[in-house]
């Protein structure tokens, strides 16, 4: 993976909420202060209103927030979801807005609400000619002298903030055209002759450049404050909207479980109060409070606002259920494994944050280039009036564009472009199962062309199953033997024998194994005992066989699949044939993926027999058997060095080394932490295979997003921007298409959230006969006993 390593001797790392923020050059000016202390580096998001910064560990968080004041805005110390008891009870704004903050919006709606009623009978009154009356203007003055003060006075006082600091953002922008709008108004009134009874004037999109029109713009004055002030609230609806996903976590929290204490008698505690090896009971309905696994009954667990999965998912005891999964069957008693913060929930809940506080590069460049927008917004405006001037035209026409270019310039949607898409991403990915450690990690998914796929634990499932069963026509009935075959593998711990006895038991539903005595396990031969008086031998399939046997043996061993037979009384009556079986999504995944432009690899430990017998089954024509660790990062720094781009998806800890190496590393979530730790993306549903071919389309189609986004945000200003200083557009047209600019810009982020991968066909290749791979002999009987 190209990690950025200069965090990498980075001794700590704090989060910052910062208040105060409304565009993205009060962004870049935070960011410049925090990196004014040595050996800080910053990353500020104006979507989260956060501040992730690095520093060394003689840095306090007292320095950081005393910087962020000097830039003239508020912070705090943030608390991250590191642990499992995030609770929605305010103290965070990731899960509820603080006291103050819920104060902040109320006073916000409030001072909407009114300034809306004053303001729009003065847009009337403004716009249609026909209904001014014998001195409207005073009246109009009278509405908007409060509009233009205490309704316009948050722009007003973040600018005079931003001006003790040298400081200009789009608050200057919005307080410099109100000020100027209403002061030119009051000129006019006062001395320029517009407060003469009879007064009319005319209203058009373009502004008026006559000698005669009188100097009025009431309009502006309250328009600009009331759209912008609408533009923020419904600005901010839209990007609360987009942390729906950290909101979504905390409320799958448990605050109890009925613990059972040594004699199994249940009692009520706080689940925070769990530790590992503890016990609790979760009956149906109720969500399992940590991760941990069964140890008595049966049922289904609901998985899926933890992990996207659509179907319950069966457990008995030996199963792992996760912590915030809802039981949908049966009363289960759980031994938990994994409390606090070492729960996946914390651990999903961890990335996604981590994930909405990263930038993405194209962001970063937005962020440089509103630093110095504002200040070259409020040169052009003086420019634009002095032009006008110079040239002749009236006062009027030139306060007019001057005006127009200070309200219409908005670096608020150059500042939102880009966290906003990745907020609704990175929430809707954790929806599909699909956590990504940050921007880098979408933005190189997206260009990823070849992926490397290990094959035990990612293509199959990892765990030995029986495939199929042969009996002799002339032995003993199948059920029978199958009965006693489990009875006596059941006291092996060897994969194979779990194997078969978790399939005895699935074939004779309800009925009891008998005991096994004289029970013995010989290591490469296998198992023997007996079993209601019989002798009972599972061994290796080598050796003279009846016809049918032997020809089940051969087809297995030409699949390479492992092949044990059960002799009873020195009687072969059974082949049984053991793999690893494929995941059931392997096939359409690996086809979707090739239909998306890229080239699938598959790179394994396993012997050649093993991974061609894969390899064919999922048309994978690139196949590199009996790989090492090193010899998997070796492949696949060979392949970046030939220009290509390379993601790796991987289980355990022989491809931890691999994940590193790569472009991308993609863990699977059920994998060792080692591999989830290398990894950039972790796919947590039970398809995480098909998940990574979500996340490729999830991938590219939020950064066609931030493209879109940053294309309308430097466009808007690129077109009005021309159009305000020719004198060609009104002010008040110009408040409105800065405050639509932000929110179209939201609004189309916000559409990541509903975001649906298309349909999932099934290769034609995938519908024939079930297909099977085994790992060969290196995990079957005659080579492990």
């Amino acid at each position: 993976m190209a990690h950025d390593t200069a965090g990498a001797t980075t001794p700590a790392t704090t989060d910052l909420t910062v208040t105060g923020m409304t565009c993205a050059a009060c962004v870049a000016r935070v960011e410049k202060r925090l990196a004014r202390i040595d050996g800080v580096r910053a990353s500020v998001n104006l979507a989260t209103g956060t501040a992730r910064v690095h520093h060394g560990a003689d840095v306090a968080p007292e320095d950081l927030i005393a910087a962020v004041e000097r830039a003239g805005y508020q912070a705090e110390v943030r608390r991250r979801p590191s642990d499992g008891s995030a609770r929605n009870d305010g103290t965070d704004e990731t899960y509820g807005a603080t006291g103050a903050r819920a104060d902040d919006e109320r006073a916000a709606r409030t001072r909407l609400l009114l300034t809306a009623l004053l303001a729009v009978p003065v847009l009337v009154l403004s716009m249609v000619t026909g209904l001014q009356f014998r001195d409207w203007q005073w009246f109009s003055f009278a509405l908007a002298a409060p509009v233009a003060t205490w309704g316009a006075w948050p722009f007003h006082r973040r600018a005079l903030r931003g001006l003790r600091h040298s400081a200009a953002t789009m608050d200057t922008l919005v307080s410099l055209g109100v000020a100027a709008s209403f002061g030119w108004s009051v000129y006019a009134l006062f001395a320029g002759g517009a407060g003469d009874p009879g007064m009319r004037m005319p209203f058009s999109l373009a502004p008026a450049a006559g000698p005669d029109t009188p100097g009025l713009y009431l309009e502006a004055a309250v328009g600009v404050p009331l759209f912008v002030l609408l533009g923020r609230a419904l600005e901010g609806r839209a990007r609360r909207g987009t942390g729906a996903a950290l909101r979504a976590l905390a409320t799958m929290t448990v605050k109890e479980a009925s613990v059972l204490d040594g004699r199994g008698r249940e009692h009520r505690a706080a689940a925070e109060t769990l530790r590992v090896g503890d016990r609790f009971a979760v009956r149906p309905g109720e969500r399992v409070a940590t991760d941990g696994v069964v140890t008595e009954g049966r049922g289904a667990v609901d998985l899926s606002l933890v992990t996207g999965e659509s179907e319950p998912v069966e457990v008995g005891p030996g199963d792992a259920v996760t912590g915030a999964a809802v039981n949908a069957g049966g009363r289960l008693v759980v031994r938990a494994t994994a409390v606090g913060e070492d729960t996946r929930l914390a651990r999903i809940a961890r990335l996604v944050a981590d994930a909405q506080a990263g930038k993405a590069r194209a962001q970063r460049v937005a962020d440089s280039v509103a630093g110095v927008f504002v200040p070259t917004v409020v040169a052009l405006a003086v420019t634009v009036l002095g032009f006008w001037l110079g040239a002749g035209a009236s006062p009027h026409t030139a306060v007019t564009s001057a005006v127009a270019v200070l309200v219409v310039a908005c670096p608020c949607a150059l500042g939102l472009a880009t966290p906003t898409a990745l907020l609704a991403a990175t929430g809707r990915g954790a929806g599909l199962g699909v956590l990504v450690s940050g921007p880098r990690a979408l933005e190189t998914l997206r260009r990823v062309d070849t992926v490397v796929l290990d094959k035990t634990g990612t293509l199959t499932t990892g765990r030995m199953s029986v495939l199929s069963v042969t009996a002799d026509p002339a032995g003993l009935d199948e059920p029978d033997v199958l009965r006693l075959v489990g009875a006596v593998e059941h006291a092996s711990e060897h994969p194979v024998g779990r194997a078969v006895t978790a399939h005895a038991r699935r074939r004779l539903p309800g009925a009891e194994l008998p005991p096994a005595t004289d029970f013995a396990a010989t290591a490469g031969s296998g198992v023997r005992g007996t079993v209601e008086g019989r002798r009972v031998v599972v061994r290796s399939a080598e050796g003279d066989l009846p016809e049918g046997l032997a020809r089940a043996r051969d087809a297995a061993a030409a699949r390479a699949h492992t092949a044990v037979v059960a002799v009873v009384d020195e009687r072969p009556e059974l082949l049984i044939e053991i793999g690893d079986v494929l995941r059931p999504s392997a096939y359409r995944a690996v086809e979707r993926l090739r239909r998306l432009g890229l080239s699938v690899v598959l790179a394994t430990g396993d012997g050649q027999g093993p991974a061609h017998a894969v390899a064919g089954r999922l048309r994978v024509t690139e196949v590199h058997a009996r790989q090492s660790p090193e010899d998997k990062a070796r492949l696949v720094r060979d392949m970046r060095g030939r220009g290509q781009r390379v993601a790796v998806v991987g289980d355990g800890v022989n491809d931890t080394a691999a994940l590193a190496a790569a472009d991308l590393g993609i863990a699977m979530g059920g994998g060792t932490d080692a591999a989830i730790g290398a990894a950039d993306v972790t796919l947590v549903r039970e398809d995480a295979i098909e998940a990574l071919v979500d996340a490729v389309l999830l991938a590219r189609r939020t950064m066609a997003t931030v493209r879109g986004n940053l294309l309308w945000a430097f466009g808007y200003n690129a077109v009005t921007l021309p159009l305000a200083a020719l004198g060609l557009l009104a002010p008040t047209i110009a408040a409105a298409a800065m405050s639509a600019s932000s929110v179209l810009v939201v609004a189309s982020s916000l559409r990541l959230r509903t975001w649906r991968p298309g349909p999932r066909r099934t290769p034609r290749a995938a519908l024939g006969p079930r297909a099977y791979a085994g790992p060969g002999s290196a995990a079957g009987r005659g080579g492990a006993r």
